[in-house]
């Protein structure tokens, strides 16, 4: 069942809109990169990256992918004053979103370069490569 104050700030029953209200900011889309192929977890290591996101951009995007149930968060075992930024489902599944869109733009895009740690597949082998490294991203941000 949906929720009704989501279906009421919905612009359109569209399911493209409805995910681009979701993870359709360009921030959100890089949080996800870099949580799923750059093994960074904390705050810090987000705010690190060479995009350079403003700390409050990088707060409220964070606190709408919790609210989305897209990541999670939690407190880092090791390091008690620290919290873990970490994929769910939700946020699992959309790696082929990542991927296909990387590969886009480097089929499209002029002087672009492939992402580091980033997956690749062909017509052939896109199940078996994506089925592997969902089970891996399961495994690493504890997702049974």
């Amino acid at each position: 069942m949906k929720n009704s104050d989501e279906e009421i700030c919905r612009r359109s029953q569209c399911a493209i809109s409805a995910a681009l209200e979701t993870v359709g900011d360009k921030w959100s889309l890089l949080i996800l990169r870099d949580l799923m192929f750059s093994g960074k977890r904390t705050y810090g290591e987000l705010q690190a990256s060479d995009e350079k996101i403003a700390t409050n951009i990088l707060a409220a995007r964070l606190l709408s992918l919790e609210a989305s149930s897209i990541i999670r968060k939690m407190p880092d075992p090791d390091h008690g004053r620290r919290n873990l930024y970490l994929l769910t489902e939700k946020g699992i599944d959309l790696v082929a979103v990542v991927v296909e869109l990387r590969q886009w733009a480097e089929k499209y895009a002029a002087d672009v370069s492939s992402c580091p740690g980033q997956l690749k597949w062909n017509s052939k082998n896109r199940h078996e490569v994506l089925t592997a490294y969902k089970k891996k991203l399961r495994k690493e941000h504890g997702v049974i």
